[in-house]
């Protein structure tokens, strides 16, 4: 592939009257199709920058099988279904930009995206079922390359504005137009309204009886814990941002995004990482064991111990630690788990969380470790493949985003994809929102429905709030 070289220049402003939700509100009508990156994970300087990233100059698209490469000169590379590696492509994507390494932890350039469940008939020899249900159809996968990206560094109050332009481009005055855009102190607001009651793939007790299916799998030994799942709708008209910013405000996670790509959405306010990628250590983070809060702290330091306590939810946990270790150690050296079932607080819910983590073997892309770890042991099960299978055989509605991953990818190799759960699609005026449940021998029914109502719960309210906004 033809090598293109990128020129990276910033601006540096204060950060101090401005916040990523009203840079994203003065930017988007401007600059259609862009995106907004945050964290409310502010335990560490690590975690403590917003990205906005407007005007896509390049990039790939996977839609039905089909590869398509968009090039800084609209030269387009066109790959029909079955005539290409998709990691060997995405690797020669990559490496086909010399680009400035961005300064510290602030990332000035790279490709940001997202893949649906749907990707893994890319990274295994998987193949799901067919739907004529395209109501939540999106590519399967998509990554851009962004002209401006606009990073808040919330620890430091400051702001930059990075201008990425492919090597012979002259437009001087980027920079100077993000500036005065951001700015700016007006921007426009529209209302939120949803409409009918909120529909869903399966009645409760279709969901029961799944997960009944479910375990008698497990009894036959065919898996040891697997994630059925159930997918809500509610049509609205208006602003869906409106119901990012409610989540945003009541269910505040390490991953909030909202990625507009023109006729669909991807948003939402996620705990779990993917997998992330950083100097070559590969990070899991699994997060099994949920418990709901009660909005009291005394209650909840008892619930947090009765979770810890739990045997089931240990059991799950274990396993889903165990897994995350034999996928790192298929690319990785030095596997070793650094935390162990540590209590995690959210707005809603109680989790128990570990991480694993490895060292990338020499040769080994990150992409290839994402591929090959994917999906998350905690949306799948164990063993993953066949839970997979049973999965795809009883849910009645393709993934598609739900259980996807969503983030940015460095040209140096760093990988930090939140997954998506807590998050929704917004396609054709309706929001597509859908958890899951980890079953194991000793599940009971009725609570793994309650799981999942737990895990909508913040969903559901965010849709109330934002009429109000």
């Amino acid at each position: 592939m033809k090598k293109y070289k990128i020129i990276t220049t910033h601006k540096k402003l204060l950060a101090d009257t401005t916040t990523p939700v009203s840079i994203y509100l003065r930017l988007r009508d401007v600059f259609p199709n862009s995106l907004l990156l945050e964290s409310s994970d502010y335990h560490s300087r690590e975690n403590s920058v917003s990205y906005v990233c407007c005007e896509p100059i390049s990039g790939f698209v996977l839609n039905d099988g089909a590869l398509k490469i968009t090039a800084p000169d609209n030269s387009e590379e066109n790959y029909a279904p079955g005539t290409f590696d998709l990691i060997s492509k995405i690797n020669d994507f990559i490496g086909s930009f010399d680009t400035s390494p961005y300064p510290g932890k602030i990332i000035s350039n790279g490709i940001f995206g997202y893949f649906t469940h749907e990707a893994v008939e890319h990274f295994e020899t998987i193949v799901l079922k067919e739907s004529a249900d395209t109501s939540r159809k999106v590519p399967v996968m998509q990554y851009h390359i962004y002209r401006y990206i606009i990073a808040i560094d919330h620890f430091k109050n400051e702001l930059y504005i990075f201008q990425n332009q492919p090597e012979g481009e002259t437009d001087n005055n980027g920079l100077g137009k993000l500036s005065d855009l951001i700015r700016n102190k007006n921007f426009p607001e529209y209302g939120f309204e949803s409409k009918d009651q909120e529909q869903s793939n399966l009645t409760n007790e279709e969901f029961m009886a799944v997960v009944e299916k479910m375990k008698q799998h497990i009894y036959r030994g065919d898996v040891f814990q697997i994630v059925p799942s159930r997918g809500f709708s509610r049509k609205f008209s208006g602003d869906e941002f409106n119901v990012y910013r409610a989540l945003r405000s009541i269910n505040p996670s390490p991953y909030l995004f909202y990625f507009d790509y023109g006729d669909f959405r991807i948003f939402g306010s996620s705990p779990e990482a993917q997998i992330t990628v950083k100097n070559q250590v590969a990070s899991i983070f699994p997060i099994a064991g949920t418990f709901k809060r009660s909005g009291d702290d005394e209650k909840d330091a008892e619930i947090a111990r009765q979770l810890e306590n739990d045997p089931k939810e240990s059991a799950e946990h274990v396993m889903l630690v165990d897994l995350a270790r034999n996928d790192l150690s298929r690319h990785c050296g030095d596997v070793q788990v650094k935390a162990f079932k540590e209590v995690q607080y959210y707005s809603h819910l109680i989790h128990l969380v570990s991480h694993v983590s490895g060292k990338l073997l020499p040769g080994v892309s990150s992409f290839k470790v994402v591929a090959d770890t994917y999906p998350a042991g905690t949306l799948s099960g164990a063993p993953k493949y066949r839970a997979m299978e049973i999965i795809d055989e009883n849910e009645k509605t393709k993934r598609s985003f739900y259980s996807g991953a969503i983030g940015f990818l460095g040209f140096n190799g760093d990988f930090n994809h939140a997954i998506m759960i807590r998050s929704f699609l917004s396609k054709n005026n309706t929001l597509h929102y859908q958890a899951g449940a980890g079953i194991v021998a000793g599940s009971i029914a009725e609570s793994e429905l309650k799981e999942v109502d737990n895990k909508i719960a913040a969903l559901r309210k965010a849709i109330e709030l934002a009429e109000e906004l």
